[in-house]
């Protein structure tokens, strides 16, 4: 799916995000995303181990 991103593109959406977000709000929410992504990694987890002990 993004395996054709290159990083022209990864450079054109920093510069999209930094222009629509601004320098201050760009480092917190990158902190939000990468918060949510490693919460929803523990509850993955969390949710598969439960299932695997159930069987």
């Amino acid at each position: 799916m993004f395996g054709n991103i290159g990083p022209s593109e990864l450079l054109l959406i920093g510069m999209v995000l930094f222009l629509l977000f601004g320098g201050k709000k760009l480092p917190e929410l990158t902190r939000g995303l990468i918060d949510s992504i490693r919460q929803f990694r523990t509850a993955f987890k969390e949710g598969a181990s439960d299932s695997e002990t159930k069987k």
